[in-house]
């Protein structure tokens, strides 16, 4: 067994301001593996781990949400995931130091088919109507409802999971990420969550929790994304949520704290993940003397943000509601150092692997699984609650997808079009992945690429890595014959799906415009709708429709690409946003494509296109005043 654990040092990033430091070390060669398959073994491992540490050894582990019932009866959970223990820690004499090269990426991802959820949003949605009527009986006031992904993965060497763990690192930094091989089964947590951090001293201990309850999808764009921000922050519902999780954990640690101890020191505050922006508050305690390691989880297992409340009535109705075990995912993952200190996980965004039978899989495939789950309460949309599932899940298409960012640009005559722009752009976006970026790397290359075409007109594509390699290339633009054809896309792009932050950042992953476009001859391009039945854009530029005289083009906030030329219409005034609906289509008195390579074209539907509008029954009802008559 071995295991790689990158903490925060410092809880809550009481540094000054700035960032927390990071505890990074890895562990090999256990003493002894302590394992607990029954409920009746949990407390004795628990035990064990604490004489370990305070006899100066390591322990690093993990347990199952269903180790519940170890604690409390009351607390009812499926039976255990099936090979999986209830508990499991590894001992070690020593922490050795932290080997970023055995976590270094590959030249190629390891296979693995596409993540797919294990129900669909119908289902989903009776399991919110059903949590509700719990709540209207007073059974409970918040549910947290989760549900599972499945993908299977390729690559029977160890290095193919230590790649696997890199990706979801770089997807998912600065949380409590850990590591830990089992052998043929792993567990790759990149939890942003803190369970908690317990420090016993020789009378007393500080016990810190942070439970993170509220979630708001993040945005590439500054705007869109700082109201997101505030929206959370402000939100009356999303602070209701915290509190009930905050109360949950306060009389939790009241169970071990010393009288008048317990005290919320940080409440309200968002923390901006690379996909969403999260709610948590820090709670601290002081623990008394007579409180071990086995007594803390007693009193806190399973946490509070994972669960609902009442605790008990919550996982009771959990049970109810989900398919099967949780397994690991909202148990707890962490380190006991030498001396007793104890800092555990929530292991939510959580991974974890299981080597595939040898008759059901290719040799070396893992089966992999992945649970995310949200708040439930009384006023839940099941829509948005899906959309919050899915927001939560970005992550995964970052670290399962080989993509490199990308930008298009006009070059003529030696002289780049809105250049500055599509730089900013590709930072902005190497920023929000995690690559790595030199501004002036890019710059250099494309300045190299004019100087050897200093004449004509040329579409340049350049294209960035993770690691921040560049590669430009021009190809001869042909001039476009006016107006271009385009027709319509047979299925709507979700806005606030999956796929969403790449349709926000221009990259080369472009599944979800391939799977839409539908080449035909003397067609230009596809226009794109989102799930609302609002146009979004074209596969290769924007669009702009004009209404009553004036040039309308769609909001970011129906799901496009913020286009480089697109924001200077914008400040010129020359377009101005509004939802458009299919239906402004059979009105507009003119239809535009444009970007920064091509410029402004005028353009028209096929011919087939009238007739492909009346089939979406969705978008008939569509009663939204269009921007014409506005005022």
């Amino acid at each position: 067994m071995r295991a790689f654990i990158d903490f925060p040092d410092s809880l809550s990033g009481d540094t000054g301001g700035g960032p927390p430091s990071r505890w990074q070390s890895r562990f090999a060669d256990p003493l002894v593996v302590l394992t607990a398959w029954h409920a009746r073994e949990v407390m004795d491992v628990l035990q064990q781990v604490q004489a370990h540490s305070l006899a100066g050894r390591w322990c690093v582990g993990e347990l199952a949400y269903e180790a519940a019932g170890a604690f409390d009866a009351a607390l009812l959970t499926h039976g255990a995931r099936a090979g999986w223990p209830l508990a499991r820690f590894a001992v070690f004499d020593q922490a050795l130091p932290w080997s970023e090269d055995v976590l270094a990426p590959r030249d190629e991802l390891a296979a693995a088919t596409p993540w797919q959820f294990a129900t669909t949003e119908e289902n989903y949605a009776i399991k919110v109507e059903q949590a509700r009527q719990a709540f209207a009986a007073g059974e409970c006031y918040q549910i947290n409802l989760t549900e599972t992904m499945r993908a299977e993965i390729t690559g029977a060497d160890p290095q193919a999971v230590a790649q696997w763990f890199a990706r979801l690192r770089r997807a998912q930094p600065e949380g409590y990420l850990a590591w830990l091989d089992w052998g043929d089964q792993q567990v790759l947590s990149l939890s942003p969550e803190l369970f908690f951090d317990w420090c016993p001293q020789d009378a007393q201990g500080v016990l810190t929790c942070r439970p993170m309850k509220g979630t708001a999808s993040r945005h590439a764009d500054p705007v869109l994304d700082a109201q997101a921000r505030q929206h959370l922050q402000s939100s009356d519902k999303e602070r209701a949520e915290n509190v009930m999780i905050v109360d949950l954990l306060r009389n939790d640690m009241g169970r071990v704290a010393a009288a008048g101890s317990v005290r919320v020191s940080r409440l309200f505050e968002v923390q901006a993940l690379p996909t969403v922006w999260q709610m948590t508050t820090t709670i601290t305690a002081t623990t008394r003397a007579d409180v071990g390691l086995p007594e803390v989880f007693g009193a806190l297992f399973p946490c509070g943000s994972v669960t609902g409340a009442p605790k008990a009535r919550a996982m009771h109705w959990i049970k109810a509601l989900e398919a099967g075990p949780r397994g690991v995912y909202c148990g707890a993952v962490g380190v006991v150092r030498p001396g007793g200190q104890a800092t555990f996980n929530v292991p939510i965004r959580t991974v974890t692997l299981e080597r595939a039978a040898a008759d059901a899989a290719p040799v070396g495939a893992w089966q992999a699984r992945f649970g995310v789950g949200s708040a439930i309460t009384f006023y839940a949309e099941p829509q948005a609650e899906w959309q919050e599932l899915a927001a939560k899940t970005r992550f995964l298409e970052r670290a399962t997808s080989d993509f490199d960012l990308l930008e298009t640009l006009r070059l003529q005559d030696g002289h780049y079009t809105l250049l500055q722009a599509h730089l900013d752009r590709m930072g902005m976006s190497a920023a929000s992945f995690g690559f790595v970026w030199h501004r002036h790397v890019a710059l250099a290359g494309l300045q190299m690429l004019a100087q050897q075409h200093p004449n004509g007109v040329y579409r340049v594509r350049l294209t960035w890595s993770c690691a921040g390699q560049p590669e430009a290339q021009a190809f001869e633009l042909a001039p476009s014959p006016e107006p271009v054809v385009f027709n319509l896309a047979d299925k709507p792009l979700d806005s606030v799906g999956r796929e969403q932050e790449f349709v926000m950042h221009k990259t080369t992953r472009r599944q979800h415009y391939d799977e839409r476009l539908k080449p035909e001859p003397g067609v230009f391009d596809t226009l794109l709708f989102n799930e609302r039945g609002e146009i979004t854009e074209f596969t290769r530029g924007n669009v702009a429709l004009k209404l009553n005289g004036v040039w309308w083009t769609p909001p970011l906030a129906s799901g496009l690409l913020a286009g480089t030329y697109r924001a200077e219409l914008l400040a010129s005034a020359k377009i101005t946003p509004a939802v458009l609906v299919l239906a402004d289509l059979q009105r507009a008195e003119a239809v535009a494509f444009f970007n920064s390579v091509r410029g402004w074209l005028s353009a028209q539907p096929a011919a087939s296109v009238p007739a492909s509008l009346q089939a979406p029954a969705w978008w008939a009802a569509q009663t939204q005043p269009s921007p014409g008559s506005r005022g």
